[in-house]
Protein backbone atom coordinates (compact mmCIF):
# COMPACT_ATOMS: atom_id res chain seq x y z
CA UNK A 1 0.00 0.00 0.00
CA UNK A 2 1.60 3.26 -1.18
CA UNK A 3 -0.65 5.93 0.34
CA UNK A 4 2.20 8.46 0.39
CA UNK A 5 3.69 8.00 -3.04
CA UNK A 6 5.06 11.37 -4.27
CA UNK A 7 4.44 12.86 -0.81
CA UNK A 8 6.94 14.41 1.58
CA UNK A 9 6.71 14.05 5.36
CA UNK A 10 8.52 15.89 8.15
CA UNK A 11 8.71 13.83 11.35
CA UNK A 12 10.02 15.24 14.64
CA UNK A 13 11.38 13.04 17.41
CA UNK A 14 12.45 10.72 14.61
CA UNK A 15 15.43 9.02 16.23
CA UNK A 16 13.62 6.76 18.67
CA UNK A 17 10.34 5.19 19.69
CA UNK A 18 7.15 6.40 18.04
CA UNK A 19 9.05 8.88 15.86
CA UNK A 20 11.32 6.17 14.48
CA UNK A 21 8.37 3.87 13.83
CA UNK A 22 6.57 6.72 12.06
CA UNK A 23 9.52 7.40 9.77
CA UNK A 24 9.70 3.71 8.86
CA UNK A 25 5.94 3.44 8.31
CA UNK A 26 5.62 6.54 6.12
CA UNK A 27 8.71 5.61 4.10
CA UNK A 28 7.37 2.07 3.62
CA UNK A 29 4.20 3.61 2.21
CA UNK A 30 6.13 5.66 -0.34
CA UNK A 31 6.83 8.97 1.39
CA UNK A 32 10.11 10.82 1.17
CA UNK A 33 10.74 11.51 4.85
CA UNK A 34 12.73 14.17 6.67
CA UNK A 35 13.68 12.54 9.98
CA UNK A 36 14.17 15.45 12.39
CA UNK A 37 15.74 15.13 15.83
CA UNK A 38 18.50 16.57 18.00
CA UNK A 39 19.99 13.05 18.15
CA UNK A 40 21.77 13.01 14.80
CA UNK A 41 23.35 9.60 15.45
CA UNK A 42 19.89 8.21 16.09
CA UNK A 43 18.45 9.70 12.92
CA UNK A 44 21.41 8.33 10.94
CA UNK A 45 20.49 4.85 12.16
CA UNK A 46 16.86 5.34 11.14
CA UNK A 47 17.87 6.62 7.71
CA UNK A 48 20.02 3.52 7.25
CA UNK A 49 16.99 1.34 8.08
CA UNK A 50 14.87 3.19 5.55
CA UNK A 51 17.53 2.88 2.87
CA UNK A 52 17.95 -0.84 3.55
CA UNK A 53 14.22 -1.28 2.99
CA UNK A 54 14.37 0.63 -0.29
CA UNK A 55 12.79 3.83 1.00
CA UNK A 56 13.75 7.50 0.85
CA UNK A 57 14.68 9.57 3.89
CA UNK A 58 17.10 12.23 5.04
CA UNK A 59 18.18 13.11 8.57
CA UNK A 60 17.85 16.71 9.72
CA UNK A 61 19.02 18.23 13.01
CA UNK A 62 16.09 19.92 14.73
CA UNK A 63 15.47 21.24 18.24
CA UNK A 64 11.77 21.95 18.69
CA UNK A 65 12.50 24.33 21.59
CA UNK A 66 14.37 26.63 19.17
CA UNK A 67 12.31 28.48 16.57
CA UNK A 68 15.30 29.13 14.31
CA UNK A 69 16.21 25.44 14.38
CA UNK A 70 12.67 24.38 13.44
CA UNK A 71 12.42 26.96 10.66
CA UNK A 72 15.77 25.87 9.23
CA UNK A 73 14.82 22.18 9.39
CA UNK A 74 11.54 22.69 7.54
CA UNK A 75 13.24 24.93 4.98
CA UNK A 76 15.91 22.27 4.42
CA UNK A 77 13.20 19.66 3.90
CA UNK A 78 11.45 21.74 1.25
CA UNK A 79 14.76 22.55 -0.42
CA UNK A 80 15.64 18.85 -0.50
CA UNK A 81 12.31 17.52 -1.76
CA UNK A 82 10.51 20.54 -3.23
CA UNK A 83 7.36 20.29 -1.16
CA UNK A 84 5.84 19.27 2.19
CA UNK A 85 2.65 17.24 2.56
CA UNK A 86 2.72 15.80 6.08
CA UNK A 87 3.84 17.12 9.45
CA UNK A 88 4.07 14.43 12.12
CA UNK A 89 5.03 16.13 15.37
CA UNK A 90 6.10 13.25 17.57
CA UNK A 91 8.84 14.85 19.69
CA UNK A 92 7.91 14.89 23.33
CA UNK A 93 9.05 13.88 26.77
CA UNK A 94 7.57 13.81 30.25
CA UNK A 95 9.96 15.90 32.32
CA UNK A 96 8.32 14.31 35.40
CA UNK A 97 9.53 16.95 37.83
CA UNK A 98 7.51 19.21 40.08
CA UNK A 99 7.70 22.85 39.14
CA UNK A 100 8.40 22.05 35.47
CA UNK A 101 5.27 23.74 34.15
CA UNK A 102 7.01 26.32 31.97
CA UNK A 103 9.61 23.94 30.53
CA UNK A 104 7.05 21.21 29.88
CA UNK A 105 4.63 23.63 28.22
CA UNK A 106 7.39 25.07 26.03
CA UNK A 107 8.63 21.66 24.98
CA UNK A 108 5.29 19.94 24.47
CA UNK A 109 2.87 22.65 23.39
CA UNK A 110 4.95 25.57 22.12
CA UNK A 111 7.30 23.14 20.40
CA UNK A 112 4.34 21.83 18.41
CA UNK A 113 3.27 25.35 17.45
CA UNK A 114 6.79 26.13 16.23
CA UNK A 115 6.60 23.14 13.90
CA UNK A 116 3.13 24.06 12.73
CA UNK A 117 4.08 27.68 12.04
CA UNK A 118 7.07 26.58 9.95
CA UNK A 119 5.18 23.89 8.05
CA UNK A 120 1.82 25.59 7.53
CA UNK A 121 2.58 27.65 4.39
CA UNK A 122 3.81 24.49 2.68
CA UNK A 123 0.86 22.41 3.92
CA UNK A 124 -1.52 25.01 2.54
CA UNK A 125 0.22 24.82 -0.82
CA UNK A 126 0.02 21.01 -0.89
CA UNK A 127 -3.37 20.77 0.88
CA UNK A 128 -1.60 18.53 3.35
CA UNK A 129 -2.13 17.41 6.93
CA UNK A 130 -0.58 17.59 10.38
CA UNK A 131 -0.76 14.92 13.06
CA UNK A 132 0.39 15.76 16.58
CA UNK A 133 1.20 13.14 19.19
CA UNK A 134 -0.67 13.91 22.38
CA UNK A 135 -1.23 11.46 25.21
CA UNK A 136 -4.09 9.68 26.90
CA UNK A 137 -2.81 11.61 29.93
CA UNK A 138 -4.39 14.64 28.28
CA UNK A 139 -7.78 12.92 28.36
CA UNK A 140 -7.79 11.27 31.80
CA UNK A 141 -5.87 11.72 35.05
CA UNK A 142 -2.68 9.82 34.37
CA UNK A 143 0.94 10.97 34.51
CA UNK A 144 2.26 14.22 35.92
CA UNK A 145 0.07 17.33 35.86
CA UNK A 146 2.46 19.53 33.78
CA UNK A 147 2.79 16.84 31.12
CA UNK A 148 -0.91 15.99 31.07
CA UNK A 149 -1.98 19.63 30.85
CA UNK A 150 0.44 20.39 28.02
CA UNK A 151 -0.74 17.34 26.07
CA UNK A 152 -4.39 18.25 26.68
CA UNK A 153 -3.76 21.67 25.15
CA UNK A 154 -2.83 20.02 21.85
CA UNK A 155 -6.38 18.71 21.45
CA UNK A 156 -7.86 22.20 21.67
CA UNK A 157 -5.14 23.54 19.40
CA UNK A 158 -5.97 21.16 16.57
CA UNK A 159 -9.70 21.83 16.87
CA UNK A 160 -9.08 25.52 16.30
CA UNK A 161 -6.52 24.97 13.55
CA UNK A 162 -8.83 22.51 11.84
CA UNK A 163 -11.61 25.08 11.79
CA UNK A 164 -9.30 27.87 10.63
CA UNK A 165 -7.50 25.98 7.89
CA UNK A 166 -10.01 23.38 6.75
CA UNK A 167 -11.28 25.75 4.03
CA UNK A 168 -7.70 25.83 2.71
CA UNK A 169 -7.62 22.05 2.54
CA UNK A 170 -5.34 21.43 5.52
CA UNK A 171 -6.28 18.87 8.17
CA UNK A 172 -5.10 18.75 11.80
CA UNK A 173 -5.51 15.80 14.16
CA UNK A 174 -4.03 14.32 17.35
CA UNK A 175 -3.26 10.76 18.33
CA UNK A 176 -3.34 10.08 22.06
CA UNK A 177 -1.34 6.99 23.04
CA UNK A 178 -1.34 5.28 26.43
CA UNK A 179 1.60 3.16 27.64
CA UNK A 180 3.93 2.40 24.74
CA UNK A 181 6.98 0.15 25.09
CA UNK A 182 9.64 2.59 23.89
CA UNK A 183 13.29 3.10 24.86
CA UNK A 184 12.33 4.83 28.09
CA UNK A 185 11.20 1.47 29.48
CA UNK A 186 14.54 -0.25 28.90
CA UNK A 187 15.38 -1.90 32.19
CA UNK A 188 11.76 -1.55 33.32
CA UNK A 189 10.31 -4.56 31.55
CA UNK A 190 8.78 -5.82 34.79
CA UNK A 191 6.76 -2.61 35.05
CA UNK A 192 5.47 -3.06 31.50
CA UNK A 193 4.45 -6.59 32.40
CA UNK A 194 2.48 -5.32 35.38
CA UNK A 195 0.79 -2.62 33.34
CA UNK A 196 -0.67 -5.16 30.90
CA UNK A 197 -3.39 -5.94 33.43
CA UNK A 198 -4.99 -2.49 33.19
CA UNK A 199 -5.57 -2.79 29.45
CA UNK A 200 -8.61 -4.70 28.13
CA UNK A 201 -6.54 -5.84 25.14
CA UNK A 202 -4.07 -7.44 27.54
CA UNK A 203 -0.90 -5.69 26.43
CA UNK A 204 0.82 -2.33 26.35
CA UNK A 205 1.22 -0.54 23.06
CA UNK A 206 4.05 -0.77 20.58
CA UNK A 207 5.48 2.20 18.71
CA UNK A 208 4.18 0.66 15.49
CA UNK A 209 0.60 0.82 16.83
CA UNK A 210 0.85 4.59 17.12
CA UNK A 211 2.71 4.98 13.82
CA UNK A 212 -0.12 3.15 12.08
CA UNK A 213 -2.65 5.60 13.52
CA UNK A 214 -0.49 8.56 12.49
CA UNK A 215 -0.20 7.18 8.96
CA UNK A 216 -3.97 6.72 8.75
CA UNK A 217 -4.78 10.25 9.89
CA UNK A 218 -2.14 11.73 7.59
CA UNK A 219 -3.37 9.78 4.57
CA UNK A 220 -6.17 10.33 2.09
CA UNK A 221 -8.04 7.52 3.86
CA UNK A 222 -8.80 10.13 6.54
CA UNK A 223 -9.59 12.92 4.07
CA UNK A 224 -12.89 13.77 5.83
CA UNK A 225 -11.45 13.64 9.35
CA UNK A 226 -10.10 16.77 11.00
CA UNK A 227 -9.93 18.34 14.45
CA UNK A 228 -10.17 15.06 16.34
CA UNK A 229 -8.19 13.31 19.05
CA UNK A 230 -7.85 9.60 18.33
CA UNK A 231 -7.14 7.50 21.44
CA UNK A 232 -4.63 4.71 20.77
CA UNK A 233 -4.81 3.10 24.18
CA UNK A 234 -5.75 -0.56 24.15
CA UNK A 235 -9.19 0.12 25.63
CA UNK A 236 -7.84 1.80 28.76
CA UNK A 237 -10.52 4.49 28.85
CA UNK A 238 -13.42 2.06 28.52
CA UNK A 239 -13.25 1.69 32.29
CA UNK A 240 -12.18 -0.99 34.77
CA UNK A 241 -14.89 -3.55 33.99
CA UNK A 242 -12.42 -6.11 32.67
CA UNK A 243 -10.57 -6.01 35.98
CA UNK A 244 -13.61 -7.44 37.78
CA UNK A 245 -12.71 -10.79 36.29
CA UNK A 246 -9.49 -10.69 38.31
CA UNK A 247 -11.28 -10.33 41.65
Amino acid sequence: MQRFENKVAFVTGAAHGIGRATVLRLAAEGAAVAAADIDTDGTAAVIAEVAAAGGTAVGISCDITDTASVDAAVAATVKQYGRLDVLANVAGHNLALDGEWARQYDFTFVGATRCIDAALPHLIESRGSAVLVGSISGEVALGTAPYAAAKAALANLVRNLAADHGPKGVRFNVVAPATVATDRFIGKEALLDELKAIYPLGRVGQAEDVAAAIAFLASADASWITGITLPVEGGLTTGPGHLLNLL
